[in-house]
């Protein structure tokens, strides 16, 4: 039986919530995937604490639906479906939008060094299609241009929203037919901040995040219908005489 780490914040963070993070953070990111039991004997022994703030922790869970109670089969995690992924993406996509005002107002010059940097270096990665390395870089820039609004509160529940579609973020890049296209809005977007042109900065975000949500949706129903197909396939062998 393989232990969970929950790392040094059990000297300063209640147990149930270091639980609760660390049972989130393995659903979202697939190490426990959906349609994995949560037996709480077995999960608590691996994480070496008592099965009562696990219990919490579970709750906890269940309340963001990312577990469900099951009859005859306990504690059981759900799988992420397109209505989930669909809001998830319309609640961050709409707080992101409020933070531009805030990026044009507060960015500097130094601001702008830093977020073309960060963009030539995505530049190597997008024209080689390395998708494994894009992907996290994207998200960091996007990351590193609405933390510059200043907006803590948003800012919190956007990356809060955005640990639940990291796990699809390589696959909607992948999917991206303007890939390229949409690594030189990158670029842009910096130069309307640069410019304080925050009409031309909404107006292409907007049409930005959509087209991301969008292939985030498409990734997903790809994802869910070669489930689909390997499940039929398998029960077709399973009649064969």
């Amino acid at each position: 039986m393989t232990a969970i780490d929950l790392g040094d914040s059990l000297h300063s963070r209640p147990i149930r919530e270091v639980a609760y993070e660390t049972l989130k953070h393995a659903i979202v990111t697939g190490e426990i995937p959906a349609g994995a039991r949560i037996v709480e004997t077995e999960y608590a022994q691996r994480m070496h604490i008592s099965r009562t703030p696990l219990r919490e922790a579970l709750r906890k869970l269940e309340r963001d639906g990312l577990v469900e109670y099951m009859i005859r089969r306990g504690v059981v995690v759900r799988a992420f479906t397109i209505d989930d992924v669909e809001e998830i993406y319309t609640i961050r996509n709409a707080l992101e939008m409020l933070t531009l005002p805030a990026v044009v107002h507060n960015a500097t010059a130094e601001d702008i060094a830093r977020l073309r940097g960060m963009l030539s270096e995505m530049d190597v990665y997008d024209q080689r299609s390395d998708i494994p390395e894009l992907s996290p870089r994207a998200r960091a820039f996007h990351a590193s241009l609405t933390a510059l609004s200043g907006m803590r509160r948003i800012l919190a529940v956007i990356e809060s929203q955005d640990e639940y579609i990291r796990r699809f973020s390589a696959l909607a890049i992948a999917k991206e037919s303007r890939r390229h296209a949409a690594h030189r809005e990158h670029h842009l977007l910096v130069d309307y901040v640069e410019k304080r042109d925050l009409d031309s900065f909404e107006k292409l975000m907007r049409r930005h995040i959509e087209h991301s949500k969008q292939n985030c949706l498409a990734a997903l129903e790809d994802t869910r219908l070669k489930r689909n197909g390997q499940s039929n396939s398998t029960q077709k062998e399973g009649t064969k005489p």
